[in-house]
Parts: structure tokens; sequence; C-alpha cells
């Protein structure tokens, strides 16, 4: 069974979402059948790459909110994250342009590394004092510590067109989805989750997919003698 995981690093409650998602799938029973895979979902994708502001900053201009506001948000954030055993710094936070970080994630994806470089990704935005935006020595270090090799990132951070074309499309399927915001989750291309829910509710959403999984269904030609190939070997036609 396969689960799409539509995000981006900049959003906070993907950051939370994901160890909601994390913690319900490993209770679950067959999650050692389970394929998680992370595809890119920009909240902000005309941001130019040097565009950084603070985070309270960017909140109280696009929410038309006061920054007193905007911390009190932040400081429930915060609150989140902590339930989760998550760290999350309410103050000093950056936001920008995510668009390489998801380029990256897709070199990733190419060598099994997905998800510890988003996990990692989301500990440096969250977490960490540094920015991770407009700075591309910090991704290559974020990068080379998730398992990735140091000379392919700095060669796709090089090319702004390397896997521009998988964002973009990552980006079209969601819409044609109908997610319109993030975490978006999506089971077995059966069941759609929005939002950072609860765990129970990943974990009722992973049972159910896995329930109704249908059975093969064979056609029956009329020869149930028919010539095939099994585990002893070829049937040889008789003359």
């Amino acid at each position: 069974m396969r689960v799409e995981i539509w995000t981006d690093i900049a959003c906070p409650w993907c950051y939370v979402g994901k160890a909601r998602f994390e913690k319900a799938l490993a209770a679950f029973p067959a999650r050692d059948d389970v394929e998680v895979v992370h595809r890119s979902f920009e909240l902000d994708p005309h941001r130019a790459k040097d565009d950084v502001q603070p985070v309270l900053t960017m909140l109280a201009r696009k929410y038309g909110m006061t920054e007193a506001q905007a911390r009190a948000g932040e400081d429930n954030l915060g609150a989140q994250a902590a339930a989760e055993g998550l760290a999350y710094r309410t103050r000093g936070r950056d936001h920008g342009s995510t668009f390489d970080m998801h380029r990256l994630l897709h070199l990733a994806k190419e060598h099994g590394r997905q998800d510890e470089l988003v996990q990692r990704l989301y500990e440096a935005n969250f977490a960490e004092e540094r920015s991770v935006f407009n700075d591309d020595e910090r991704l290559v270090e974020i990068a080379v510590v998730a398992g990735l090799d140091e000379s392919a990132v700095r060669a796709v951070l090089a090319d702004p067109d390397a896997y521009a074309d998988q964002v973009r499309a990552d980006e079209r399927e969601a819409a044609a989805l109908g997610a319109n915001g993030v975490p978006f989750f999506v089971i077995d291309r059966k069941y759609g989750v929005s939002g950072a829910q609860p765990a129970e509710v990943f974990a009722q959403a992973l049972a159910r997919a896995w329930d109704e999984r249908s059975p093969l269904t064979l056609v029956d030609a009329g020869d149930s003698a028919a010539e095939a190939c099994g585990p002893d070997g070829c049937a040889v036609p008789q003359r």
C-alpha cells in the first residue's frame, strides 16, 4: 500500500502532521507493507529565492493580523509541536522560497533518502537557529547529513532546471486531486486525509484502506487447464 504526502517545508502543520502520521504508522500491523512517498507543494510558489523575511512579519502581512496575534499563533503551534515531542522555535525563524528544497527531495527519492531529508529539513527550519532559506551551503550540509552525496547536491543546486519539472508535476497533481492546502495525505489513491489530523484519524484511514483492498479477480476464459509456468516449471504440451 502506498501513502503519498503532499507537504511544504515552510508549513508548520506539515511538520506536526508528519509526526502524527508516523505515530499511527508505527502502530499499524502492516506497516512494513506501506510505502511512503513525499510529494512537492509550495505554499509560496512565486516567491523569489532571495526574498526572505521573518515569519512573524510574513504572517502579519499575509493574513492581516497584528504581530501580537502572529506571536500567539506561533506559541500555539509550539505547544502543538511539543505535544508530539517536536522541538519548535516560536521566535526568530525566517520564511522564504522552498523550491530548491523540493528539488533536492526529488534527488533524495532517487537514492532512497527522501524521508531522511524531509525530516532533517523540518528540524533545521523549525528547531534550529540558522536559516534554511537562500543559503545553498546550509542546504548542502543538511542534505549530506541526510545521506546524500555532496557533489550530487551541489550539482542540483547549481542547475535551476534540475528536478524542476518533477516539482511542478507534483503540484499539478495535487491540484487535480483537489488539494488546496497541506499536509495532504493520499492513501492508495483511494482515501484522502487533509490536515494535521490526530494519530487516531490516520490509524483509521490506514486500516480502512488496507481492509478494503480488492482481491484479484480472475477472468474465466473457459479453459482451466490452459498452459502456464509455475514453481515446478512449465507444462510441456502433449502431442
